[in-house]
């Protein structure tokens, strides 16, 4: 008998034998076995369990994390994603052999007891009372199957997979009460067929389909007898008897597993020794987890979506709600992703820019009038090696993209343009648009205190010969910089940042938009993404629809969830997108866009360079597709694309036309090829005079400071308003995740200081 606690108590296994035991003479029915409460076992001390009677009746189950697959919009594969790669299956869909493997070795009477397995009980208390301790356990398979239960239910919570593993008569208790419930309610074939699917087999595998898939490249109902019988092993102890790490101990345990099967009756002993003699033969097919897996150089892409669906509410009130139903899984999500699109992107992008370049390129293209991401690629591939990254150089910070995105230099112009025709301002409109000038001051803003150029910031043109008077067509065309200052200093800033709102211009740090005169030059960082989206207003003919990437959703019943579809909104009249269109189609015609061109369908676009070449960009459009691309610092330090070597060819100077324009052109005649041609709709603009054509221009409006060339390479000057960087800070590391630090703490820079310049 064993000894007594020093207290003159019985110990707990020494109770809950007595328990037992008297539970047998009373010929208590297993199935529907009644225990006192927790009191009567002396189990309530220091809140070691609940009462029996106390723990609720229902043990709710957890519907199992399983793989989520993301497909394109054509049903190709992109990726899978899991936290638990897990496919559920039905007891009719697992090999025979592995039923009865799992049975023999982890619960052999498993047909033959209730939720308890009372000689095992019995057992294991007498042992465990003799040494003291919890030497050995007699879980059921169906007690082990709750115990899972509890551990799903965990998920990541450490703290709570402790407490769902703990070794304690407390836990055995509440297990012994739900598998009770389990027991009446599913029955012995269900509670197998759970089980298979819920328990965890090694090397990232949760469920039997799974783990044949891991271990042998085949479905669960292929299992051969040795198979069945070395996964059945494996269960005991993952690491332990994992056989892709240590053949020989696997081995050693799925022998014992036939042995079992043998001496129960389930084989033959002649089955069990052919089995036995065989060696371990696996074809393991390693985990393919996440966006780094995803196929066609979409894995930012993939990202993207991931993120979506974390940051919209139609899939949850909270941002953890909606991670947890992400992490579950089991879901499938049909995409956006235009297959032929994507490919073009990636070909355009590898013909031009190499991984282990300095800078970095992305290309976003996103269909009008649906908000569509149709592609996104990126020269860094996604990853976590040399010349990768985790950055989705596409997207807004929120969405996994860089810290401040990138200045978009003149390619903001058509947002100024279409602010000022959209109030009525002539096309032909002229200003004096001189080499150099100040910025005009005082400049309305959309409050009561107006912009002051208290600083005297001061803009250049591209080249002295830049001289004006320019009529907006031609200004657009050449991307006269002084022309755009004067119209957004006439008209205020106030119609500009609300026609940006319209179009869903937002910085990609999430801030608002500065109403500084400096904004028409693009000295904002904006992501690709954004861009695309707000260029396919106007192919759209002057409506702006919200970028989607998510078709639809299933989950794992087959059951659509409800997806939010793009929200489509009118942000200009049709009249003023058909004269950006007219303008756009300048730049690319005649202008500084005419790489980008292409020769069997129109195209309108514009070009963007910031200062010290940091940035270049070109963003463009046919009716139909719209797309955006930008080149330049994909790390933490800017590179001045002067002089640089990119995609194996030398650049003496990068601009928007030269490299970010035939970039765009390739991709998108790729994603074009074979699909209609439609054509826009234009308005009649004449031209007005220009000192090329004869005309006479205005004298400059600031000649105490004669106009001066800007630094070989640098557009409007090393410093000078155009620099490129977010307006009213100075970057020691812009680009991407680039951090603002200031130079000179506490001192505030005047708003406007910095600016952005681009002609190309």
């Amino acid at each position: 008998m064993g000894k007594k606690r020093s207290g003159g108590g019985l110990t707990g296994p020494q109770q809950a034998a007595k328990f037992l035991g008297v539970s047998v003479l009373a010929g208590v029915v297993l199935a529907g076995i009644a225990i006192p409460g927790a009191g009567a076992l002396g189990l309530a001390a220091k809140g070691t369990v609940e009462g029996f009677d106390e723990i609720p009746a229902n043990l709710k189950t957890p519907p199992l994390s399983q793989r989520t697959t993301i497909l394109d919009s054509e049903g190709g594969l992109i990726a899978t994603v899991y936290s638990r790669d897990r496919q559920v299956v039905p007891l009719t869909a697992i090999s025979p052999y592995m039923q009865k493997a799992i049975v023999a070795i982890e619960d052999s009477r498993f047909y033959e007891h209730g939720a308890v397995d009372l000689k095992g009980i019995l057992r294991a208390v007498n042992r465990n009372a003799q040494e003291g301790g919890a030497a050995q356990g007699a879980s059921t398979l169906t007690q082990q199957y709750v115990k899972n239960v509890f551990v799903e239910e965990a998920g990541d919570d450490e703290t709570k997979v402790r407490e769902a593993q703990e070794k304690s008569l407390g836990r055995k208790i509440r297990e012994l009460k739900y598998s009770i419930q389990v027991e009446e309610e599913l029955g012995k074939k269900k509670i197998l067929e759970n089980y298979l699917n819920i328990t965890y087999f090694g090397q990232q595998a949760y469920g039997i389909e799974s783990a044949a898939q891991r271990y042998f490249s085949k479905p669960a109902k292929d299992l051969t007898l040795d198979e069945s019988a070395l996964l059945a092993g494996v269960v005991q102890s993952p690491s332990r008897f994992d056989p892709v790490n240590d053949s020989q101990e696997g081995m050693k345990r799925r022998n014992v597993v036939l042995q079992r099967m043998a001496d129960i009756k389930d084989i033959s002993q002649a089955e069990a020794d052919e089995a036995k003699a065989k060696p371990v033969q696996l074809k393991v097919t390693k985990p393919r987890n996440g966006c780094i897996t995803a196929v066609k150089g979409a894995g930012f892409f993939c990202d993207f979506v991931r993120n979506s669906f974390l940051d919209d509410t139609a899939f949850g009130k909270t941002r953890e709600e909606r991670a947890k139903v992400w992490n579950q899984g089991g879901l499938t999500v049909r995409t956006t992703l235009d297959p032929q699109s994507q490919d073009s992107v990636n070909e355009s992008i590898k013909d031009h820019v190499d991984q282990d370049d300095k800078v970095a390129t992305a290309v976003t293209l996103v269909q009008p009038g649906t908000g569509r991401v149709l592609g996104m690629g990126q020269s860094k591939p996604y990853g976590f090696g040399k010349d990768e990254t985790q950055i989705n150089f596409s997207v807004d910070k929120k969405m996994g993209g860089s810290n401040f995105g990138f200045p978009t230099g003149s390619t903001f112009k058509a947002f100024v343009a279409a602010a000022a025709i959209e109030r009525g301002l002539p096309p032909t409109k002229m200003y004096s648009a001189p080499y150099d000038m100040d910025y005009p001051s005082p400049v309305q803003t959309c409050g009561d205190k107006p912009w002051v150029n208290t600083a005297k910031d001061r803009v250049e043109n591209e080249t002295e010969s830049e001289v004006g008077p320019y009529g907006m067509k031609e200004a657009m065309a050449k991307s006269v910089n002084t022309y755009f200052v004067e119209m957004i200093s006439e008209m205020g800033l106030c119609p500009v940042t609300e026609m940006t709102s319209k179009l869903g211009v937002i910085p990609a740090n999430g801030t608002k938009l500065p109403e500084v005169p400096a904004i028409a030059l693009g000295t904002e960082g904006m992501s690709p993404l954004t861009m695309a989206n707000a260029y396919a207003t106007f192919a759209n003919r002057g409506v702006y629809c919200t970028p989607v990437a998510i078709e639809s959703i299933t989950d794992s019943h087959g059951k659509a969830l409800t997806v939010p579809k793009s929200k489509c909104d009118r942000a200009m009249s049709e009249r003023t997108a058909d004269t950006i269109n007219t303008l756009l189609l300048g730049v690319v015609d005649s202008g500084t866009g005419q790489q980008a061109g292409l020769t069997d369908r129109q195209s309108a676009g514009k070009t963007g360079t910031t200062d010290s070449r940091y940035n270049a960009w070109f963003v463009g459009y046919t009716p139909n597709m719209s797309g955006a691309t930008w080149v330049g610092s994909g790390g933490t330090k800017q590179v001045s694309m002067e002089n640089i070597t990119i995609g194996g060819r030398y650049y003496d100077k990068v601009f928007g036309g030269g490299l970010p324009g035939p970039i765009w052109k390739q991709a998108v005649s790729g994603a074009l090829s074979g699909r209609e041609a439609p054509g826009f709709s234009t308005v009649n603009i004449p031209d007005t005079p220009s000192p090329a054509a004869g005309g006479k221009p205005n004298p400059n409006p600031n000649p105490s400071k004669p106009g001066k060339p800007g630094k070989p390479g640098r557009p409007g000057g090393d410093g000078k308003p155009g620099d490129g960087r977010p307006a009213g800070q100075q970057t020691a590391a812009g680009g991407a995740g680039g951090t603002p630090t200031d130079p000179i703490g506490g001192i505030e820079i005047p708003p406007g200081f910095i600016g952005g310049t681009d002609n190309r």
